[in-house]
């Protein structure tokens, strides 16, 4: 049987989401609460995995975006609390039976839920409310609000555990007076339910980059997200990238200016010296962008940068290896400490959560411990 080395994988550096994990605890006091977003398969880290290690290291809380993620956790023994932040209304039963809890963003959706709720008798179901504040995406108007407060003040089947927004520029400086509009409406809003429902439920704003940049609104929970995966909103903070792919040398040719060209549509160009590429195990199925190829990114072998040369393939790409000592079987990093994620991102006019969470479920995820 192979061993895990033999394939292509992402490697999570347990020493390093320990490091960023410790670095956002030391902005909070010690009260408030820290939720760890799972979603997406962890940001494409392995949510079964990147879950394990979180609650390990202490968080209070996970979210995902989707019911059927949330039962994934679950099914391998995550026993946090789980807030499911577009649980849709579908999918209510199977939140019971798995102890989910739904963010709601509209009378309809809490509607449909006690529905389920008082049919099975349910009293007192964890829901969280979510509250539009300026990113006009899912949540409660603050219009909608006194509607939201009579429905609630006679409704058993569910008790407001928490109530919540969401930044929407928190890490521009530039954009501060908006966001700290968005906290103060946040503010206002959130009194004003706990005073309908009798009780304070907890308040939770801060996404990442406000954690770093506005402490001083921590409120009871901050919802860690990027940051926690190795991204800082400060230019002066250096986190740990959590994730590193990485895949094995293929094959080594040593090409001739008369061998023609290289991959599909004859993109490689050899040189008139001739060209050493190597062929890796890693193309745009397994999250590598064809915008990388034809020499806009490089990556990491032995040591030493290696250009792409010619058209990313499906399942393969090549690189122009020459001059550089390399073999059948050597490593090479597509991202990781060297190139790192933000580099790739910024070659590709995009985001690093994008390129996170291209990295497909066929790629083994390995939680490295040293």
């Amino acid at each position: 049987m192979n061993s895990v080395d033999d394939f292509s994988r992402l490697e999570l550096s347990l020493p390093a989401a320990t490091r960023n994990y410790r670095y956002f605890r030391s902005l909070l006091e010690q009260e408030t609460k820290l939720l760890v977003l799972v979603k997406a398969n962890a940001y494409g880290h392995g949510a079964v995995e990147f879950a394990s290690l979180m609650q390990q290291a202490g968080a209070d809380y996970l979210a995902v975006a989707l019911p059927i993620e949330g039962m994934e956790l679950r099914r391998a023994g995550i026993s946090l609390p789980i807030l499911v932040l577009t649980s849709g209304t579908d999918f209510f039963e199977e939140m019971i039976q798995y102890n989910l809890e739904p963010s709601i963003p509209n009378l309809e959706t809490l509607k449909a839920l006690v529905a389920v709720l008082e049919e099975r008798g349910v009293k007192d179901f964890p829901i969280h409310i979510k509250m539009d504040t300026g990113m006009h995406r899912l949540g409660f108007m603050t219009s909608e609000l006194p509607a939201l407060f009579e429905y609630l003040k006679t409704c058993t089947a569910v008790r407001v555990k928490s109530t919540f927004s969401h930044l929407a520029v928190a890490e521009d400086p530039e954009q501060d007076a908006f966001t700290l509009g968005q906290i103060e409406m946040f503010r206002t809003n959130a009194s004003a339910l706990g005073e309908a429902l009798g009780y304070k439920p907890m308040w939770h704003i801060l996404n990442s980059a406000g954690i770093e940049r506005f402490p001083q609104y921590q409120f009871d929970m901050v919802r860690l997200g990027i940051g926690i995966y190795g991204i800082s909103a400060l230019p002066s903070v250096h986190l740990s990238p959590v994730a590193s792919l990485k895949v094995k040398i293929l094959q080594i040719k040593e090409l001739k200016a008369s061998d023609g060209t290289i991959g599909y549509g004859r993109w490689g160009h050899i040189a008139p010296t001739g060209t050493k590429i190597a062929t890796i195990p890693c193309g745009y199925a397994d999250g590598l962008d064809r915008h990388l190829g034809r020499g806009n990114a490089s990556f990491s072998v032995n040591g030493h940068r290696a250009p792409t040369i010619g058209n990313i393939c499906m399942d393969m790409c090549m690189l122009d290896v020459t001059g550089i000592d390399c073999a059948v079987g050597d490593t090479v990093t597509i991202f990781g400490a060297d190139p790192t994620i933000s580099e790739l991102a910024e070659r590709l006019g995009t985001i690093p959560y994008e390129i996170l969470t291209s990295v497909p479920r066929r790629i083994e995820r390995v939680v490295v411990r040293k």
